[in-house]
């Protein structure tokens, strides 16, 4: 699929918002973008439009457009996501979405126990062994493992049967994947964490909540130590 004509102009300046460059109340015009990065009007409203919907920038007659406040940003946006974690907010993106996986996650592996279909359950299984035999062969940093990886996170939380947990897999897929480019994601994972991601499988293919929820739990509060480290 052929690149957004404003995808460039998109990531230029959601990084620089993002990054804090571009303070909140910092008041930008079309114009002023057109000249600075030589794009036509249509690339910089498409733009600017993307960015609203984010609520990073807020367009008002006869001022500008306006960058927001981050606590009025969407938060679980992936993209927002992954323009933070190639800033300097890098580390505190990682403690935060880690959190909220920290809150998530075991509550879906409790409810995937009791929901997942047999196909979901099986698929599980098929996945943390994957991650096992790839982390095993120190595989654990290539794009295979992180396949892997986010879709055995992503199918705990569809198998829930939430739709609301659901929601946030895109935000955690978002961060597992940065965690992954940024050189953070060992070759050798952990024994423990491996162990874990068999163990959480295992429990959900037998129907065992609370021992899916605790393996899930060791996982993630795991992830989010070693990323609070880094802070």
């Amino acid at each position: 699929m052929a690149q957004a004509a404003h995808r460039p102009l998109l990531d230029a300046l959601g990084e620089r918002i993002a990054s804090g460059e571009l303070q909140p109340g910092v008041v930008l015009t079309l114009a002023g973008l057109e000249s600075e990065y030589g794009v036509s009007r249509t690339v910089v409203r498409e733009t600017v439009r993307v960015l609203e919907a984010m609520g990073m920038l807020e367009s008002r007659r006869r001022v500008g457009l306006t960058v927001r406040p981050v606590n009025q940003w969407n938060a679980l946006d992936s993209q927002l996501i992954a323009w933070q974690l190639t800033g300097p907010r890098r580390d505190q993106q990682l403690v935060v979405v880690n959190e909220l996986r920290a809150a998530i996650e075991p509550v879906a592996a409790r409810l995937s126990a009791t929901r997942a279909s047999d196909v979901e359950r099986a698929e599980l299984t098929r996945l943390a062994d994957q991650l096992n035999e790839l982390g095993s062969q120190g595989r654990g940093d290539s794009e295979e493992y992180l396949r892997a990886d986010i879709a055995f996170h992503d199918l705990i939380l569809d198998s829930s049967g939430n739709l609301m947990l659901a929601a946030t897999k895109s935000a955690i897929a978002a961060v597992i994947s940065g965690r992954s480019r940024e050189g953070l994601t060992p070759p050798t994972p952990h024994h423990e964490a491996l162990h874990n991601h068999l163990q959480t499988a295992a429990a959900i293919a037998r129907g065992d909540a609370e021992a899916a929820e605790h393996h899930t739990r060791r996982y993630v509060d795991a992830v989010l130590s070693e990323v609070r480290s880094l802070s």
